[in-house]
């Protein structure tokens, strides 16, 4: 049941007392104007119109109290709303459905190109600059052109690292990953987990249909998308994950 609020504009609360059916006597919370603006029959001046008693009401009767629903609640209903049952509110259901996602539902980026004549500080920059994972290496340098290979930050840890060599004349297409898997546009969410299981590989190049680059999906990107389709069951956890509380932190 919800919970109701007195109307309290301009007024302060004048206390009755009234007999219920059964003979007993109860004090009644009503709301009046302050003494200044009483009328000349003694009964507070637009009470009745402002402050919930009815107009009908006679000199010396008890005042009748209304009561209305405390509309902040609505909101409130709206909000938790959003962490209702996915079933309930139509979402998604984590089944064999879902995998049958296509890949646009999943949060991406768009291509991050150079040529393969760039440097590996070249990628190292841009990477750092547009907080990537990796860079797309394409014919002519923009995604207007086909894809030819891939550089990612796993390649600067096994390739650039220790090798003596310097970045800033280091040129890409020495390193790459030439002729990188990918997948087309219209590829469901189940093909990308299998060649990122399969594979092992943390970004995946999406062409079209002319082999030019549309955009990335990282583990990451599946990852929020998960989420976003699981808000109750995801973010609504306890934050100490069912351990016991209680339990001995020796040695860690």
């Amino acid at each position: 049941m919800r919970e109701k609020k007195f109307t309290e504009s301009r007024a302060r609360q004048v206390t009755t007392n009234r007999m219920t059916p059964e003979g007993e006597e109860v004090s009644v919370r009503t709301l009046a104007r302050p003494d200044s603006h009483r009328s000349a029959t003694g009964v507070p001046a637009g009470l009745g119109q402002d402050e919930g008693v009815s107009p009908t009401a006679r000199t010396g009767d008890p005042p009748i109290m209304t009561i209305e629903p405390d509309t902040r609640e609505d909101d409130l209903d709206r909000e938790e709303a959003y962490f209702d049952d996915a079933t309930s509110r139509g979402g998604r259901t984590f089944d064999a459905k879902l995998l049958q996602e296509p890949l646009t539902l999943v949060p991406s980026h768009p291509p991050l190109a150079l040529s393969k004549s760039a440097t590996v500080k070249d990628a190292m920059q841009a990477m750092k600059r547009q907080h990537r994972g990796c860079v797309l290496i394409t014919e002519d340098g923009t995604v207007r052109s086909p894809l030819i290979g891939i550089f990612t930050e796993r390649d600067v840890l096994t390739k650039i690292i220790d090798s003596g060599r310097n970045p800033a004349t280091f040129p890409l297409h020495e390193v790459m990953t030439s002729d990188p898997e990918s997948l087309p546009v219209d590829a469901k969410l189940a093909w990308a987990l299998n060649m990122m299981s399969v594979g092992g590989f943390r970004h995946l190049p999406v062409t079209d249909s002319r082999g030019w680059p549309a955009f990335i999906i990282s583990v990451r990107d599946i990852v929020e998308f998960l989420v976003e389709s699981f808000p109750a069951e995801i973010l609504n956890l306890p934050p100490d994950f069912g351990r016991e509380e209680g339990r001995s932190r020796d040695g860690a």
